[in-house]
Protein backbone atom coordinates (compact mmCIF):
# COMPACT_ATOMS: atom_id res chain seq x y z
CA UNK A 1 0.00 0.00 0.00
CA UNK A 2 0.92 3.40 -1.01
CA UNK A 3 1.96 5.78 1.69
CA UNK A 4 0.36 9.12 1.85
CA UNK A 5 1.29 10.75 5.12
CA UNK A 6 4.43 11.26 7.27
CA UNK A 7 3.70 11.26 10.82
CA UNK A 8 7.34 12.32 11.85
CA UNK A 9 7.08 15.34 9.57
CA UNK A 10 4.03 16.22 10.91
CA UNK A 11 4.92 15.36 14.47
CA UNK A 12 7.41 17.94 14.41
CA UNK A 13 5.24 20.72 12.44
CA UNK A 14 2.30 20.56 15.09
CA UNK A 15 4.35 20.72 17.94
CA UNK A 16 5.67 23.38 16.81
CA UNK A 17 2.63 25.32 15.86
CA UNK A 18 1.38 24.35 19.26
CA UNK A 19 4.83 25.88 21.07
CA UNK A 20 4.44 29.02 19.56
CA UNK A 21 0.92 29.35 20.02
CA UNK A 22 1.95 29.18 24.06
CA UNK A 23 4.42 31.86 23.32
CA UNK A 24 1.50 34.63 22.02
CA UNK A 25 -0.44 34.15 25.21
CA UNK A 26 2.11 33.68 27.81
CA UNK A 27 1.32 31.80 30.90
CA UNK A 28 -0.79 29.27 29.51
CA UNK A 29 -2.87 27.66 26.56
CA UNK A 30 -5.97 26.06 26.97
CA UNK A 31 -5.92 23.81 24.11
CA UNK A 32 -9.35 22.26 23.04
CA UNK A 33 -8.71 19.05 21.20
CA UNK A 34 -11.33 18.22 18.84
CA UNK A 35 -11.49 14.71 16.98
CA UNK A 36 -10.51 11.23 18.70
CA UNK A 37 -7.82 11.15 21.12
CA UNK A 38 -6.69 7.50 20.40
CA UNK A 39 -8.08 5.46 17.60
CA UNK A 40 -8.57 7.47 14.67
CA UNK A 41 -8.96 5.30 12.23
CA UNK A 42 -11.08 7.89 10.21
CA UNK A 43 -7.47 9.91 9.57
CA UNK A 44 -5.86 7.02 9.26
CA UNK A 45 -8.06 6.20 6.02
CA UNK A 46 -8.09 8.70 4.18
CA UNK A 47 -4.44 9.41 5.09
CA UNK A 48 -2.45 6.24 4.58
CA UNK A 49 0.52 6.29 6.54
CA UNK A 50 -1.29 8.01 9.49
CA UNK A 51 -0.89 6.36 13.05
CA UNK A 52 -3.94 6.40 14.45
CA UNK A 53 -2.09 7.33 17.67
CA UNK A 54 -0.72 9.96 16.38
CA UNK A 55 -2.08 12.17 18.81
CA UNK A 56 -1.11 10.83 21.70
CA UNK A 57 2.48 10.69 20.29
CA UNK A 58 2.09 14.61 19.97
CA UNK A 59 1.01 14.74 23.25
CA UNK A 60 4.12 12.84 24.79
CA UNK A 61 6.25 15.04 22.72
CA UNK A 62 4.96 17.55 25.00
CA UNK A 63 4.71 16.11 28.08
CA UNK A 64 6.46 18.41 30.21
CA UNK A 65 4.54 21.28 29.15
CA UNK A 66 1.33 19.64 29.35
CA UNK A 67 -1.54 18.51 31.66
CA UNK A 68 -5.01 16.86 30.14
CA UNK A 69 -8.60 17.91 31.45
CA UNK A 70 -11.08 15.99 30.40
CA UNK A 71 -14.47 16.58 29.71
CA UNK A 72 -17.83 14.79 29.86
CA UNK A 73 -21.37 15.59 29.46
CA UNK A 74 -23.43 14.49 32.84
CA UNK A 75 -26.77 14.20 30.02
CA UNK A 76 -24.73 11.95 28.23
CA UNK A 77 -23.81 9.21 31.12
CA UNK A 78 -27.58 9.16 32.08
CA UNK A 79 -28.62 8.61 28.46
CA UNK A 80 -26.29 6.21 28.18
CA UNK A 81 -24.72 7.33 25.08
CA UNK A 82 -22.54 5.70 23.09
CA UNK A 83 -19.51 5.48 21.82
CA UNK A 84 -19.50 4.55 17.77
CA UNK A 85 -15.80 3.79 17.72
CA UNK A 86 -16.09 1.60 20.79
CA UNK A 87 -19.29 0.47 21.25
CA UNK A 88 -19.10 2.21 25.07
CA UNK A 89 -21.48 4.08 27.13
CA UNK A 90 -19.30 7.79 27.84
CA UNK A 91 -18.99 6.65 31.40
CA UNK A 92 -16.95 3.76 30.21
CA UNK A 93 -15.24 5.39 27.46
CA UNK A 94 -13.85 8.13 30.05
CA UNK A 95 -12.47 5.51 32.51
CA UNK A 96 -11.03 3.80 29.24
CA UNK A 97 -8.98 7.04 28.20
CA UNK A 98 -8.42 7.97 31.70
CA UNK A 99 -6.20 3.93 31.91
CA UNK A 100 -5.07 4.85 28.49
CA UNK A 101 -3.29 8.35 29.59
CA UNK A 102 -1.74 6.85 32.74
CA UNK A 103 -0.52 4.39 30.73
CA UNK A 104 1.41 6.50 28.29
CA UNK A 105 2.47 8.75 31.97
CA UNK A 106 0.71 11.58 30.42
CA UNK A 107 -0.69 13.97 33.46
CA UNK A 108 -4.56 14.29 33.96
CA UNK A 109 -4.95 17.47 36.23
CA UNK A 110 -9.09 16.62 36.30
CA UNK A 111 -12.10 15.15 35.39
CA UNK A 112 -14.82 17.66 34.50
CA UNK A 113 -18.44 16.75 34.40
CA UNK A 114 -20.70 19.08 33.32
CA UNK A 115 -24.08 20.50 32.17
CA UNK A 116 -24.46 18.68 35.45
CA UNK A 117 -27.90 18.61 37.71
CA UNK A 118 -26.94 15.74 40.49
CA UNK A 119 -27.42 12.95 37.61
CA UNK A 120 -27.17 9.77 39.70
CA UNK A 121 -24.84 7.98 37.23
CA UNK A 122 -23.13 10.97 36.94
CA UNK A 123 -21.93 11.12 40.38
CA UNK A 124 -20.80 7.53 40.41
CA UNK A 125 -18.39 8.31 37.46
CA UNK A 126 -17.24 10.68 39.79
CA UNK A 127 -16.56 8.07 42.49
CA UNK A 128 -15.17 5.76 40.50
CA UNK A 129 -12.72 8.69 38.87
CA UNK A 130 -11.58 9.65 42.21
CA UNK A 131 -11.06 6.51 43.34
CA UNK A 132 -8.30 6.42 40.28
CA UNK A 133 -6.64 9.39 42.21
CA UNK A 134 -8.14 12.53 39.72
CA UNK A 135 -9.70 15.04 41.03
CA UNK A 136 -13.36 15.68 39.63
CA UNK A 137 -15.27 19.24 39.34
CA UNK A 138 -18.97 19.30 38.15
CA UNK A 139 -19.95 22.06 36.71
CA UNK A 140 -23.73 23.01 36.08
CA UNK A 141 -25.13 24.06 32.80
CA UNK A 142 -25.31 28.20 32.86
CA UNK A 143 -29.60 29.71 31.81
CA UNK A 144 -29.55 31.18 28.53
CA UNK A 145 -25.98 29.61 27.01
CA UNK A 146 -24.63 30.52 24.58
CA UNK A 147 -26.63 34.02 23.78
CA UNK A 148 -26.96 35.83 27.47
CA UNK A 149 -23.37 37.15 27.54
CA UNK A 150 -23.87 39.57 30.58
CA UNK A 151 -24.94 36.47 32.80
CA UNK A 152 -22.19 34.55 30.69
CA UNK A 153 -19.26 36.81 31.54
CA UNK A 154 -20.04 36.86 35.03
CA UNK A 155 -19.65 36.11 38.67
CA UNK A 156 -22.82 34.34 37.95
CA UNK A 157 -22.24 32.59 34.81
CA UNK A 158 -18.14 31.17 34.44
CA UNK A 159 -17.67 33.02 37.69
CA UNK A 160 -19.86 30.18 39.13
CA UNK A 161 -17.71 27.31 38.22
CA UNK A 162 -14.92 25.90 40.26
CA UNK A 163 -11.40 27.16 38.67
CA UNK A 164 -9.07 23.82 37.63
CA UNK A 165 -5.74 24.31 38.83
CA UNK A 166 -3.08 23.30 36.64
CA UNK A 167 0.53 23.71 36.48
CA UNK A 168 1.64 23.65 33.23
CA UNK A 169 1.51 26.17 30.43
CA UNK A 170 -0.45 23.79 28.14
CA UNK A 171 -3.68 22.55 29.20
CA UNK A 172 -5.76 19.87 26.86
CA UNK A 173 -9.00 19.75 27.28
CA UNK A 174 -10.60 16.87 25.62
CA UNK A 175 -13.57 14.72 25.71
CA UNK A 176 -15.72 11.42 25.41
CA UNK A 177 -17.35 13.27 22.45
CA UNK A 178 -19.04 15.77 20.55
CA UNK A 179 -21.17 18.16 23.07
CA UNK A 180 -18.94 17.23 26.60
CA UNK A 181 -18.21 20.53 27.33
CA UNK A 182 -14.62 21.31 26.11
CA UNK A 183 -14.94 24.98 24.65
CA UNK A 184 -17.21 26.30 27.97
CA UNK A 185 -14.39 24.45 29.77
CA UNK A 186 -11.53 26.38 28.34
CA UNK A 187 -13.38 29.46 28.43
CA UNK A 188 -14.72 29.42 31.88
CA UNK A 189 -10.77 28.80 33.05
CA UNK A 190 -10.19 31.63 31.07
CA UNK A 191 -12.32 33.74 33.10
CA UNK A 192 -11.20 32.77 36.17
CA UNK A 193 -7.49 33.69 34.84
CA UNK A 194 -8.40 37.11 33.82
CA UNK A 195 -10.12 37.75 36.91
CA UNK A 196 -7.02 36.56 38.53
CA UNK A 197 -4.53 38.95 36.31
CA UNK A 198 -3.00 35.68 34.66
CA UNK A 199 -2.12 35.55 31.00
CA UNK A 200 -3.52 33.08 29.34
CA UNK A 201 -5.30 31.72 25.62
CA UNK A 202 -7.87 29.69 24.33
CA UNK A 203 -7.21 27.83 20.79
CA UNK A 204 -8.42 24.97 19.39
CA UNK A 205 -6.65 21.51 17.34
CA UNK A 206 -8.69 19.62 15.39
CA UNK A 207 -8.01 17.71 12.27
CA UNK A 208 -10.38 18.15 9.74
CA UNK A 209 -11.62 19.84 7.76
CA UNK A 210 -7.74 20.68 6.30
CA UNK A 211 -7.84 24.39 5.90
CA UNK A 212 -5.28 24.77 3.59
CA UNK A 213 -6.64 22.22 1.69
CA UNK A 214 -9.53 23.27 -0.93
CA UNK A 215 -13.36 22.71 0.16
CA UNK A 216 -13.66 20.06 -2.81
CA UNK A 217 -10.31 18.55 -2.15
CA UNK A 218 -11.73 14.58 -1.08
CA UNK A 219 -10.18 14.44 1.81
CA UNK A 220 -12.36 17.36 3.36
CA UNK A 221 -15.60 15.97 1.32
CA UNK A 222 -14.65 12.58 3.07
CA UNK A 223 -14.93 14.97 6.53
CA UNK A 224 -18.18 16.21 5.69
CA UNK A 225 -18.79 12.27 4.48
CA UNK A 226 -18.11 11.25 8.33
CA UNK A 227 -20.46 13.66 9.69
CA UNK A 228 -23.24 13.18 7.42
CA UNK A 229 -25.41 12.69 10.05
CA UNK A 230 -24.94 16.02 11.76
CA UNK A 231 -25.45 17.61 8.57
CA UNK A 232 -22.13 19.28 8.81
CA UNK A 233 -20.46 21.19 5.62
CA UNK A 234 -17.37 22.62 4.39
CA UNK A 235 -17.49 26.43 3.32
CA UNK A 236 -14.62 29.24 2.90
CA UNK A 237 -13.99 30.91 6.04
CA UNK A 238 -15.73 34.20 5.27
CA UNK A 239 -14.14 36.03 8.26
CA UNK A 240 -10.61 34.98 7.04
CA UNK A 241 -10.99 35.80 3.27
CA UNK A 242 -11.80 39.40 4.77
CA UNK A 243 -9.46 40.05 7.19
CA UNK A 244 -6.74 38.77 5.02
CA UNK A 245 -7.80 38.06 1.55
CA UNK A 246 -6.59 34.73 2.24
CA UNK A 247 -8.90 31.50 1.33
CA UNK A 248 -9.41 28.93 3.97
CA UNK A 249 -11.32 25.89 4.94
CA UNK A 250 -13.47 25.48 8.11
CA UNK A 251 -16.93 23.85 8.68
CA UNK A 252 -19.90 25.14 9.09
CA UNK A 253 -20.69 25.12 12.79
CA UNK A 254 -17.54 27.09 13.82
CA UNK A 255 -18.32 29.57 11.34
CA UNK A 256 -21.86 30.32 12.52
CA UNK A 257 -20.85 30.32 15.71
CA UNK A 258 -17.63 32.27 15.47
CA UNK A 259 -19.56 35.76 15.93
CA UNK A 260 -21.10 34.64 19.70
CA UNK A 261 -17.43 33.01 20.73
CA UNK A 262 -16.15 36.20 19.79
CA UNK A 263 -17.87 38.08 21.59
CA UNK A 264 -17.44 36.08 24.64
CA UNK A 265 -14.01 36.16 24.46
CA UNK A 266 -13.60 39.41 23.80
CA UNK A 267 -15.50 40.36 27.06
CA UNK A 268 -13.59 38.11 29.19
CA UNK A 269 -10.37 39.61 27.70
CA UNK A 270 -11.23 43.12 27.43
CA UNK A 271 -11.29 43.35 23.43
CA UNK A 272 -13.80 46.00 23.16
CA UNK A 273 -16.57 43.48 22.96
CA UNK A 274 -13.83 41.49 19.75
CA UNK A 275 -11.77 38.85 20.55
CA UNK A 276 -7.93 39.65 20.60
CA UNK A 277 -5.52 37.56 18.28
CA UNK A 278 -8.23 35.92 16.20
CA UNK A 279 -10.12 37.32 13.28
CA UNK A 280 -10.96 34.14 12.32
CA UNK A 281 -12.06 31.08 13.11
CA UNK A 282 -9.13 29.69 11.32
CA UNK A 283 -6.88 32.01 13.40
CA UNK A 284 -8.10 29.73 16.25
CA UNK A 285 -7.20 26.52 15.07
CA UNK A 286 -3.35 24.95 15.66
CA UNK A 287 -3.55 22.62 12.75
CA UNK A 288 -0.51 21.34 10.39
CA UNK A 289 -2.50 18.25 9.06
CA UNK A 290 -1.08 19.55 5.55
CA UNK A 291 2.44 19.58 6.86
CA UNK A 292 2.25 15.72 6.81
CA UNK A 293 0.64 15.34 3.39
CA UNK A 294 3.98 13.75 1.21
CA UNK A 295 1.39 12.31 -2.02
CA UNK A 296 -1.31 14.35 -2.74
CA UNK A 297 -2.55 11.48 -5.13
CA UNK A 298 -2.68 8.86 -2.94
CA UNK A 299 -4.53 10.61 -0.01
CA UNK A 300 -7.36 11.58 -2.57
CA UNK A 301 -7.56 8.26 -3.61
CA UNK A 302 -7.85 7.43 -0.19
CA UNK A 303 -9.83 9.57 0.68
CA UNK A 304 -12.30 9.03 -2.42
CA UNK A 305 -12.59 5.63 -1.30
CA UNK A 306 -13.56 6.21 2.13
CA UNK A 307 -16.23 8.28 1.04
CA UNK A 308 -17.37 5.31 -0.83
CA UNK A 309 -17.37 3.21 2.45
CA UNK A 310 -18.97 6.01 4.05
CA UNK A 311 -22.19 5.55 1.70
CA UNK A 312 -22.43 1.66 2.27
CA UNK A 313 -22.34 2.44 5.71
CA UNK A 314 -24.74 5.14 6.02
CA UNK A 315 -26.56 2.65 3.11
CA UNK A 316 -26.77 -0.09 5.78
CA UNK A 317 -27.74 2.05 9.38
CA UNK A 318 -30.80 3.11 6.60
CA UNK A 319 -31.86 -0.23 5.82
CA UNK A 320 -32.17 -1.03 9.58
CA UNK A 321 -33.92 1.63 10.68
CA UNK A 322 -30.96 3.76 12.23
CA UNK A 323 -30.14 6.48 10.38
CA UNK A 324 -32.36 8.79 8.58
CA UNK A 325 -32.61 9.19 4.81
CA UNK A 326 -31.27 12.74 3.85
CA UNK A 327 -27.46 11.20 5.80
CA UNK A 328 -27.41 8.66 2.64
CA UNK A 329 -28.93 11.25 0.30
CA UNK A 330 -25.48 13.70 1.26
CA UNK A 331 -23.57 10.71 1.40
CA UNK A 332 -25.02 10.28 -2.34
CA UNK A 333 -24.15 13.91 -3.60
CA UNK A 334 -20.23 13.96 -2.15
CA UNK A 335 -20.19 10.57 -4.41
CA UNK A 336 -20.50 12.97 -7.65
CA UNK A 337 -18.85 15.96 -6.22
CA UNK A 338 -15.47 13.17 -6.56
CA UNK A 339 -16.77 11.47 -9.72
CA UNK A 340 -16.93 8.12 -7.68
CA UNK A 341 -19.72 5.08 -8.16
CA UNK A 342 -20.29 2.74 -5.06
CA UNK A 343 -18.76 0.20 -7.54
CA UNK A 344 -15.79 1.73 -7.73
CA UNK A 345 -14.19 0.20 -4.36
CA UNK A 346 -12.38 -2.79 -5.15
CA UNK A 347 -14.42 -5.15 -2.86
CA UNK A 348 -17.58 -4.22 -3.96
CA UNK A 349 -17.67 -7.06 -7.37
CA UNK A 350 -16.46 -9.61 -5.35
CA UNK A 351 -18.50 -9.24 -2.70
CA UNK A 352 -21.72 -8.95 -4.66
CA UNK A 353 -20.58 -12.08 -6.70
CA UNK A 354 -20.40 -14.31 -3.50
CA UNK A 355 -23.83 -13.11 -2.86
CA UNK A 356 -25.17 -14.33 -6.13
CA UNK A 357 -23.35 -17.79 -5.83
CA UNK A 358 -24.87 -18.05 -2.08
CA UNK A 359 -28.59 -17.31 -3.96
CA UNK A 360 -27.20 -20.24 -6.67
CA UNK A 361 -26.68 -22.57 -4.49
CA UNK A 362 -29.62 -22.06 -2.06
CA UNK A 363 -27.15 -21.11 0.79
CA UNK A 364 -28.46 -18.18 2.72
CA UNK A 365 -29.49 -18.02 6.24
CA UNK A 366 -33.08 -17.39 6.51
CA UNK A 367 -33.56 -16.75 2.84
CA UNK A 368 -31.06 -13.77 2.81
CA UNK A 369 -28.35 -14.29 0.50
CA UNK A 370 -25.44 -12.30 1.22
CA UNK A 371 -21.57 -11.68 0.55
CA UNK A 372 -18.40 -10.08 2.03
CA UNK A 373 -15.17 -9.41 0.84
CA UNK A 374 -11.57 -7.93 2.08
CA UNK A 375 -8.96 -6.68 0.53
CA UNK A 376 -5.53 -7.51 1.63
CA UNK A 377 -1.98 -5.50 2.31
CA UNK A 378 -1.20 -7.78 -0.43
CA UNK A 379 -4.15 -6.36 -2.87
CA UNK A 380 -5.20 -10.00 -3.10
CA UNK A 381 -9.18 -10.20 -3.00
CA UNK A 382 -10.83 -12.54 -0.50
CA UNK A 383 -14.10 -13.57 -0.37
CA UNK A 384 -17.41 -15.30 1.79
CA UNK A 385 -20.68 -16.33 1.34
CA UNK A 386 -22.94 -16.71 3.80
CA UNK A 387 -25.16 -19.93 4.75
CA UNK A 388 -27.27 -21.55 7.03
CA UNK A 389 -23.46 -22.51 9.26
CA UNK A 390 -21.69 -18.73 8.94
CA UNK A 391 -22.20 -15.27 8.41
CA UNK A 392 -20.22 -14.09 5.08
CA UNK A 393 -18.64 -11.52 7.30
CA UNK A 394 -17.42 -14.23 9.04
CA UNK A 395 -16.78 -16.66 6.12
CA UNK A 396 -14.43 -14.02 4.75
CA UNK A 397 -12.16 -13.33 7.96
CA UNK A 398 -11.63 -17.33 8.09
CA UNK A 399 -10.80 -17.47 4.19
CA UNK A 400 -8.30 -14.34 4.38
CA UNK A 401 -6.73 -15.89 7.52
CA UNK A 402 -6.32 -19.26 5.28
CA UNK A 403 -4.71 -17.06 2.21
CA UNK A 404 -2.30 -15.33 4.36
CA UNK A 405 -1.55 -18.54 5.88
CA UNK A 406 -0.90 -20.81 2.99
CA UNK A 407 -3.41 -23.12 4.02
CA UNK A 408 -5.61 -24.74 1.41
CA UNK A 409 -9.05 -24.11 0.46
CA UNK A 410 -10.50 -27.58 0.93
CA UNK A 411 -8.55 -27.65 4.90
CA UNK A 412 -11.51 -26.17 7.54
CA UNK A 413 -10.50 -23.97 9.33
CA UNK A 414 -12.84 -24.88 12.05
CA UNK A 415 -14.26 -27.82 11.91
CA UNK A 416 -18.15 -27.53 11.03
CA UNK A 417 -19.15 -29.67 14.20
CA UNK A 418 -17.82 -26.30 16.33
CA UNK A 419 -19.16 -23.91 14.34
CA UNK A 420 -22.41 -25.81 14.73
CA UNK A 421 -22.32 -26.06 18.64
CA UNK A 422 -21.57 -22.22 18.35
CA UNK A 423 -24.08 -21.47 16.08
CA UNK A 424 -26.47 -23.71 18.77
CA UNK A 425 -25.81 -21.70 21.45
CA UNK A 426 -26.10 -18.49 19.81
CA UNK A 427 -29.70 -19.65 18.36
CA UNK A 428 -30.90 -21.76 20.91
CA UNK A 429 -29.21 -20.68 24.25
CA UNK A 430 -28.73 -17.02 23.94
CA UNK A 431 -31.68 -16.48 22.12
CA UNK A 432 -29.51 -14.32 18.96
CA UNK A 433 -29.33 -14.86 15.14
CA UNK A 434 -26.39 -16.78 14.08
Amino acid sequence: MRIGFDNERYLARQSEAILQRVGEFGDKLYLEFGGKLVFDYHAARVLPGYDPNVKMRLLKLLKDKIEIVFCVSARDIERGRIRGDFGMTYDMATLKTLDDLRDEGLPVAAVTINRFSGETAALKLKTKVERRGVRVYTQGEIEGYPNDLDLIVSDEGYGKNAYIETAKPVVVITGAGPGSGKMATGLSQLYHDQRAGRQAGFAKFETFPIWCLAVDHPVNLAYEAATADLGDFNMVDPFHLTAYGVTAVNYNRDVENFPILQSIVGRILGGGGRMPHYQSPTDMGVNRAADGIVDDGVVREAARQEIIRRYYRHHWEHTVGVEEKSSLERVKRLLGRVGAKPEDRRVVPPARDAARQAEAHGKGHLGVYCGAAIELPTGAVVSGKNSPLMHSGSAAVLNAIKTLAGIPDSIDLLPPAIVRDLAHLKQEALGQVA
